[in-house]
């Protein structure tokens, strides 16, 4: 490799560090805005906790949050935790849903 590849190459490494630099700078300062907003909700009553529950469970795609919800109900009747969940029923508006969907 020439001298003056290797200054192009090297200077071409300089330029994306630096550009992921910047990047991370500004990230840090997002993040630090996203916990002040997490804390003035907490200070108004809101449970920053489960704030980002909906956050994560809004970035999901409606079927698989209804396939989560259902795997989750149907763990948590296996360990006693649910009452008056019957299964069957919710499997068959399931289906009906999904039946809707198709027509």
């Amino acid at each position: 490799m020439s001298e003056e590849t290797g200054n192009v190459a090297r200077n071409h490494l300089r330029a994306y560090i630096d550009r992921i630099e910047r990047l991370e700078e500004e990230k840090a300062a997002l993040m630090e805005d996203i916990r002040e907003i997490y804390a003035e909700a907490k200070g108004t009553g809101f449970d920053p906790k489960i704030m980002r529950q909906v956050i994560r469970i809004r970035k999901m795609e409606p079927d698989q949050r209804q396939e989560q919800e259902y795997i989750l109900d149907t763990y948590l009747s296996a360990l006693g935790m649910l009452k008056n969940l019957d299964l069957d029923d919710k499997v068959d508006n399931s289906l009906m849903e999904v039946d809707l969907d198709l027509k």
